[in-house]
């Protein structure tokens, strides 16, 4: 009998709420996994987990027992992660998650200059704007824009992410440039794809004014660079964050509009595990992001002078 076994097979069932997932994390047999449980609720004599053909939930006593489990499990790990010298050295393999774009232009050569730092350190990253379940695809660190919706995970924040207005100065010069959010009303729009009401662009101002304007959609695309391109051709006007316009701005091919009016504000952020132990190489990792990215991040430039009214103005949807 393996308590230590039994205490690891229960927490990634309670975590995942799959037999199925955890036996294949564990790289075990599904009928091996759900033995495991079931010996173990025959050994404390109560039911932890309450199976349907859909899904598995934990009973109370389940839920009291997974506490108590993963406090042991993390206890245990940060015990040995102290007394091993190896904890004080930044080695070993980082496996990250990050969006495409913002991975691409600014995570990518971030990643480059810690290996770099770090030759000891091995990476395996995933460029993609999908949601990644962290613990099933043993994911050590994700990179994310938006907000932490997922209690079981923790996050440190990196920087914010600003929205920005723009198109090409041509298409400017045929439409006139706007002096107020509803010139923008029935404008060749081009849309990023990947949210709800992608034509429907809220926004605020730091008098506490909130509204809402809706476009004529010309071009709807689940990549913001290719979004961009078409802005550059003239083909419409873009509301995008400045990470992925910043560029052609500075470039002059686009020319900001309205800036400062609040077009939204998220975060980057990064996502772990909730666990009192995180591997030493992603915290060294979190804090070379933190301080790469502090202050006025780079991609911030063509809001600089605005930053301080944005700051004013309230949140919108």
């Amino acid at each position: 009998m393996d308590r230590f076994d039994d205490l690891t097979t229960f927490a990634l069932v309670a975590e995942l709420r799959s037999i199925r997932k955890a036996a294949k994390v564990l790289g075990r047999a599904p009928s091996a996994v759900s033995r495991r449980v079931k010996d173990l609720e025959e050994r404390l004599q109560v039911q932890l987990l309450t199976r349907t053909t859909r899904n598995i939930s934990l009973t109370g006593a389940g839920e009291r027992f997974y506490n108590d489990s993963r406090r042991i499990l993390d206890d245990l790990e940060e015990s040995e992660t102290r007394v091993s010298a190896d904890a004080l050295t930044v080695s070993g393999e980082l496996r990250l998650t990050m969006p495409l774009s913002f991975g691409l232009a600014h995570l990518a050569p971030a990643v480059s200059d810690f290996m770099l730092q770090h030759p000891d350190v091995k990476v395996d990253a995933d460029f993609s704007d999908n949601a990644i379940n962290l613990i099933e695809n043993r994911i050590d660190l994700a990179i994310r824009i938006g907000t932490l919706k997922d209690s079981s995970l923790k996050a440190r924040r990196l920087a914010p992410i600003h929205m920005v207005v723009a198109a090409a100065p041509s298409f400017w010069e045929e439409h006139g440039l706007p002096r107020s959010p509803a010139k923008l009303e029935g404008l060749p729009a081009l849309c990023y794809s990947n949210i709800a009401s992608p034509h429907i662009w809220a926004w605020s101002n730091a008098k506490g004014t909130r509204g809402k304007i809706t476009l004529e959609t010309r071009y709807r695309a689940s990549n913001g660079d290719a979004l961009v391109e078409a802005a550059i051709r003239g083909l419409g006007v873009v509301r995008l964050p400045t990470f992925i316009v910043n560029q052609a701005i500075e470039e002059g091919s686009l020319q900001p509009a309205l800036l400062n009016i609040n077009w939204g504000k998220s975060e980057l952020f990064a996502i772990y595990p909730n666990t009192t132990h995180l591997p030493h190489r992603c915290r060294v990792f979190i804090d070379f992001l933190v301080d790469r990215f502090s202050g006025y991040p780079e991609w911030d430039k063509c809001l600089r002078k605005h930053i301080s009214i944005l700051a004013k103005a309230p949140s919108v949807e």
